[in-house]
């Protein structure tokens, strides 16, 4: 899963990993996501314009599917959420078939999740 984090100059901040339930950041309600284990994904990057938070540079609404994201027919990939975007940081759940190893890279003003599709 990539995430194009527009303007990024430098290292983007990041936390990945398993949970048992994932939850929105700011309200703390669960949101179902499909799959064996779920990837939280929180990138420190906002889907909102910070000079006017009323303005989205990414049209995800918390506890719907990924718009623009289709993870038909993935060996690895089940399900995507968007969590939150709240205080510069940008929240995602990424359903897989079970827990698998990953890596986290960047590569120019692109985050790279990359998961195995073996142990």
């Amino acid at each position: 899963m990539v995430f194009d984090v527009k303007g990024a100059t430098g290292k983007v901040g990041y936390h990945v990993g398993y949970t048992a339930k994932f939850r929105q950041s700011g309200t703390g309600d669960q949101i179902p996501v499909k799959g064996g284990a779920i990837l939280e994904i929180v990138v420190n990057a906002p889907s909102y314009n910070p000079s006017n938070p009323a303005q989205k540079t990414y049209a995800g609404k918390p506890g719907k599917t990924l718009p623009g994201v289709d993870v038909t027919g993935y060996k690895t990939f089940r399900d995507t959420k968007f969590g939150s975007s709240i205080e510069g940081q940008t929240q995602v759940g990424l359903g897989v078939r079970t827990k698998l190893p990953f890596r986290v890279q960047q590569s120019g003003d692109k985050l790279i999740v990359d998961v195995a599709h073996t142990r």
